[in-house]
């Protein structure tokens, strides 16, 4: 079999490695939210005819059931891999496999896995993992089927050393921003139920029943106990800030080293060219995001959301402006 073909069928692996750890965080959150369900009961059954409150007995200190163990063993599995495909990737276009959409996209989720692992070996987070998981199955499956390009070599503009550092790092630099935009949302719905807050919490004109199946399916109901188990929105939006700093650090050198490449390739360092006006656009955003977050005291859901502009700027990056936006980054080979 041919090393790109076979490199082809350990990403359909790894895919189907993931899908499996996806459904099995699921699980292991259905569980814990089933867990802290039954919890919330028995705290409402202490006094006779008692109302059920809206938060429910502390549960953070659960430990982890079998669910969470496979998840944990076919995240590893799939980014595992991942890994042995891109090399195999690389082995047999004779390049380093950064070249395209496809091969960008498989390193991204690579990165992305590998960094959500780093995170997982401290704390125990379904509800991060199902975002992840659920993201890179997205993209590994569009990559394969939309994305995908047989193993080749680059055209002259890309036969450089450039190639491995500027789109690596750009690479590097998503993958985290990808961890750090799944932990920002749990760090929101923990807030809201840390606060009390919800948007099911005005006084509709609504009947009796329909009132009642709202108010269970509120942040701060019982349908959402399992966040109770989940690290407080503090020490969630303290690890996002975090990962957001340092994929920061790496797009600032991104953008540096696209500049110095531009000046070598096209004799200009910066042209306006959509593929740098967006990855500019993005460095902003995220910027924006440390100065208010360290200097203006924006905290909380404030800072979150625009961790949310700027993760769906990046993401913006590498599907619009490849796909739909001409330019002289047009080379997805699609």
């Amino acid at each position: 079999m041919p090393l790109g073909d076979l490199s082809t069928l350990l990403v359909w692996g790894s895919t189907t490695a993931f899908t499996i750890a996806l459904v099995a965080y699921s699980t292991a959150l259905a569980r814990v939210a089933d867990s802290a369900a039954r919890s919330h009961r028995r705290l409402a059954a202490v006094g006779a005819g008692a109302a059920i409150p809206d938060v429910p007995l502390p549960v953070r200190n659960q430990a982890p059931g079998r669910a969470d163990g496979i998840a944990r063993a076919t995240a590893t599995l799939g980014t595992g891999l991942l890994l042995a495909g891109v090399v195999l990737r690389g082995v047999a276009a004779g390049r380093w496999p950064t070249a395209n959409m496809y091969e960008f996209t498989l390193v991204g989720i690579l990165v992305a896995a590998a960094v959500f692992l780093a995170v997982r070996r401290t704390r125990t987070v379904p509800f991060v993992g199902v975002l992840v998981m659920g993201i890179a199955v997205l993209a590994l499956v569009v990559a394969l089927n939309s994305f995908y390009l047989r193993a080749d070599a680059v055209q002259p503009a890309l036969q450089s050393y450039w190639l491995v550092i500027h789109v690596s790092i750009a690479i590097i630099a998503t993958g985290i921003f990808t961890v750090a935009f799944a932990t920002s949302v749990l760090q929101v719905l923990q807030d809201a139920r840390e606060s009390g807050r919800s948007r099911l919490e005005a006084p509709w004109r609504v009947g009796d029943e329909l009132r009642r199946s709202l108010r269970r399916w509120r942040v701060t109901g019982p349908a959402w106990s399992w966040l109770g188990t989940v690290p407080t929105a503090v020490r969630l939006e303290a690890l996002s800030f975090r990962l957001n700093a340092i994929a920061f650090v790496l797009w600032t050198l991104t953008l540096i080293g696209g500049a110095i490449w531009a000046e070598q390739a096209w004799g200009r360092y910066w042209g306006w060219d959509p593929k740098e006006v967006a990855t500019f656009v993005a460095w902003v955003v995220y910027a924006a995001y440390l100065h208010a977050r360290t200097t203006r005291g924006w905290q909380g859901r404030r800072a979150a959301y625009l961790v949310y502009v700027g993760y769906a700027v990046v993401i913006a990056n590498f599907t619009v402006v490849n796909l739909f936006v001409n330019g002289k980054h047009s080379y997805s080979g699609l």
